[in-house]
């Protein structure tokens, strides 16, 4: 690799919309997983009042926020999305949902956690109400609907 290439890789940002349609990602999988996903694209769709976009390749993402973490890295990201895999989907909310949000975390039924995420191998063993309010908490979080830098991503 070229010291050039090198740190053009460095600058570009690990999250960003793509000109993928997402119809495609959700191509990827088929039969149920695919009609659960069906499920999240209206549920964020109709949370949002965004069109999904597909972030990274494989995240379908409404809506855009700025972040900036302490160490001044910054970046936009969706402020509402998922992945669907073979085995899960992944839910992505805020850092830190599961203390933050715990009074509804409780409630949601069989998912494992990572630090921003929830990971469901079936809609069916989640409480989708529930579920609905943790995206919904999470989307009010964004500051701004439409930060500078999102620009196209609708």
């Amino acid at each position: 690799m070229t010291q050039r290439s090198q740190s053009a890789q460095s600058t570009s940002p690990a999250m960003s919309p793509s000109g993928v349609p997402y119809t495609e990602v959700l191509d990827r999988v088929d039969g149920l997983r695919r009609a659960e996903a069906d499920e999240l694209v209206a549920m964020m769709r109709d949370i949002t009042g965004e069109e999904p976009v597909v972030w990274a390749g494989r995240i379908i993402g409404f809506g855009c926020r700025r972040y900036r973490y302490d160490s001044g890295r910054e970046g936009v990201m969706p402020v509402a999305a998922f992945a669907t895999g073979a085995r899960q989907h992944t839910v992505y909310l805020d850092s830190g949902f599961e203390e933050r949000w715990s009074g509804l975390v409780c409630d949601l039924g069989k998912y494992r956690a990572g630090t921003s995420c929830l990971y469901i191998s079936r809609l069916a063993n989640v409480d989708m109400e529930v579920l609905r309010a943790l995206v919904v908490a999470a989307f009010g979080g964004g500051d701004d609907p439409d930060p500078p830098g999102c620009e196209g991503t609708a």
